[in-house]
């Protein structure tokens, strides 16, 4: 890594909000690495993109205690400025009906769970030391189903994203004293490939703005927490919904 060349760790990278995000901290000149279930995608344009990919499967704990020692070594002891936490899951009943609180069996809370809530903590203490010696940040991408009934959100991802805004406000406390910021990000309706036209029409009436966000949008609030702008923001959640949360 050249000298002051900052590094980037992202989960979910390989679509959507993951994939803009590259890009923008790319075009920053940021080395990112980044971590999803997928081998890398052949058609991704970024510097080093294949050589700075991990396949970390994160509903298997032990899969993420070796992709963190794999990322340490790539890391080489060289500081970390910024751990993105953005993979998420957010399973369906057949047909794309919505898995409410009755209708979700219990392996499919805990596989939520995993992913949504206990891999960033996992990844968060694992890449600490590397986060602290960068004086870096950390975002969690919660959602706005987090704190409100969503009409086609599940109750397991929405009780994760609730659990993991809770989460950052802990971890901005327990992690400053290494002088790294902890903040989320919570998106609303976020124009991407899985978002049904249904859905999206669904959703319109109830944004102020009248349109949904765009993956850019998000990536350039994400980038701004992890920036110097933004260096005394720690333990905030902010809303990127177009007043839909108001």
């Amino acid at each position: 890594m050249s000298e002051g060349k900052k590094t980037l760790v992202l989960t979910g990278a390989s679509r959507g909000i993951g994939h803009a995000t590259v890009k923008r901290f790319s075009e920053e000149g940021w080395r990112v690495i980044t971590c999803s279930r997928q081998a890398f995608p052949k058609d991704c344009p970024w510097p080093a993109g294949e050589d700075d990919h991990l396949q970390i499967d994160l509903s298997d704990p032990a899969n993420i205690e070796n992709g963190i020692k794999e990322l340490l070594k790539r890391l080489d002891h060289q500081p970390l400025h910024a751990l993105v936490n953005n993979a998420g899951i957010s399973p369906k009943l057949d047909k794309g009906g919505r898995m409410d609180s009755m209708a979700t069996p219990i392996h499919v809370w805990n596989e939520v769970f995993q992913v949504n809530f206990f891999a960033p903590i996992m990844l968060a203490r694992g890449l600490a030391d590397a986060l602290g010696r960068g004086k870096g940040t950390i975002v969690n991408v919660t959602s706005i189903a987090g704190s409100r009934v969503h009409s086609f959100a599940g109750t397991a991802y929405a009780t994760s994203k609730a659990a993991l805004s809770a989460l950052t406000r802990e971890m901005a406390n327990d992690f400053g004293h290494l002088g790294v910021r902890v903040n989320a990000i919570a998106p609303g309706e976020i124009k991407t490939d899985i978002l049904s036209p249904e859905a999206e029409q669904k959703a319109l009436p109830g944004i102020p703005m009248r349109r949904l966000g765009t993956t850019k949008e998000v990536a350039d609030s994400i980038y701004f927490l992890c920036s110097d702008r933004a260096s005394y923001v720690n333990g905030a959640e902010l809303h990127i919904n177009g007043g839909q949360h108001v």
